[in-house]
């Protein structure tokens, strides 16, 4: 793949993987990323997967042949980008790698060196000449692990953003990427907003054309829509205004009243989501939650406690620093209900949450007095 005349892609695509980073579903499988500048001295950005060597190194060696390469530049330490730094040292052992103090630290851990005699340590601002191209570096700490640098290339106007605006799945698959990619962002870089925010600023003082991350396609064309998106996910606002009702349900009263609350929202609201957090994917449980303005919880009381999936879903918006919303609550319990009790306390530490007044009791099953109290959460809601 040609990105510009200079600019080459000889990543991989992985159909083998079924739960990226051992939690995240991909079905349509994940890409891991790499980039080669031809110049004057030749540049290698970041490695694969290290189930992918081989067809990593064929794809190098397809475009330089036996020209030499100058530099590997080493974005994200994370071993689905960095496990074949060792072995593309033994390929091109006059090679310079080029990446940050603390990734060099972290290459001691995994390499057990941190290739003292063949770096260059690069910070804020650096700069490094391949001839035609010059790279400027852009640390990332944070986005989302602390050793990240992007690099900005001032000839092609192309960043290289490591794990920034990657989504999920290979690239031989046609997908539509916001809802991939917004899985992805809250899945694996949602707790590090204030990181993102920080990044975004620095980065609108470049011209970009085109951004090359270490996971998914390459963005060329209507870049401020992901930069608009990035903007509203890592600020923790709604992108869409909807409902969002997830639910918990042992013997189906509880469900029972979350789709009576659904019947009751549809063409009221903009859009009205209905999830069973015992069966649906937690990242697109969680990806939902952070999309719309409104959110319902509906859980059976357990143990005194919540059911466990809710207690799950929770702590997982809690960790992604989850705010900036309308919450509701549904509970049932037979004899002694807490789950709304129990949940509201959870969110205590949350960041501008608003209640909502109306909530519903169940005890057991649905009576008269919940189908009353149902319209008007509903009504609320709207």
């Amino acid at each position: 793949m040609t990105i510009t005349k200079d600019i080459k892609y000889v990543g991989v695509n992985d159909h083998q993987v079924d739960l990226f980073e051992g939690q995240y579903d991909v079905p349509n499988g994940m890409c891991y990323n790499s980039y080669l500048i031809l110049d004057d001295n030749i540049a290698v950005l970041d490695t694969v997967d290290a189930h992918f060597k081989d067809e990593w190194l064929r794809n190098i060696e397809e475009i330089v042949g036996d020209n030499e390469i100058k530099y590997l530049i080493v974005s994200h330490m994370e071993p689905d980008h960095s496990s074949n730094i060792l072995e593309f040292v033994k390929r091109y052992p006059n090679i310079t790698i080029v990446s940050t103090i603390q990734a060099f630290n972290i290459m001691k851990q995994f390499f057990k060196t941190g290739f003292e005699n063949q770096r260059i340590v690069v910070k804020e601002g650096d700069t490094l000449s391949l001839g035609k191209h010059t790279l400027r570096f852009v640390p990332a700490p944070m986005v989302h692990w602390p050793e990240v640098v992007m690099s900005y290339d001032e000839s092609d106007k192309v960043l290289f953003s490591a794990d920034a605006f990657g989504k999920f799945g290979a690239l031989d698959v046609e997908e539509e990427w916001a809802c991939e990619a917004r899985r992805y962002y809250f899945g694996i870089v949602g707790k590090y907003g204030m990181q993102v925010q920080n990044v975004l600023k620095k980065l609108s003082q470049f011209e970009i054309n085109t951004i090359c991350p270490l996971h998914g396609p390459i963005l060329n064309d209507n870049l401020s829509y992901y930069l608009n998106l990035y903007n509203t996910w890592s600020s923790y606002q709604p992108e869409s205004k909807g409902v969002m009702i997830a639910y918990s349900s042992i013997y189906g009263n509880t469900k029972k009243a979350c789709e009576l609350l659904k019947e009751k929202l549809e063409g009221k609201v903009e859009k009205v989501v209905l999830c069973d957090l015992a069966r649906e994917d937690m990242a697109e449980a969680v990806e939902d939650a952070f999309r719309y303005d409104r959110l319902v919880l509906a859980s059976s009381t357990y143990n005194g406690d919540v059911f466990p999936f809710m207690k799950e879903f929770i702590n997982h918006l809690l960790e992604r620093n989850y705010q900036n919303r309308v919450v509701g609550f549904i509970e049932n319990g037979s004899w002694a209900p807490q789950a709304k009790k129990v949940m509201m306390k959870m969110f205590e530490g949350a960041k501008n949450i608003k209640y909502l007044e109306n909530s519903v009791t169940i005890l057991s099953s649905m009576n008269e007095k919940n189908v009353l109290e149902l319209e008007n959460l509903a009504e609320e809601l709207i």
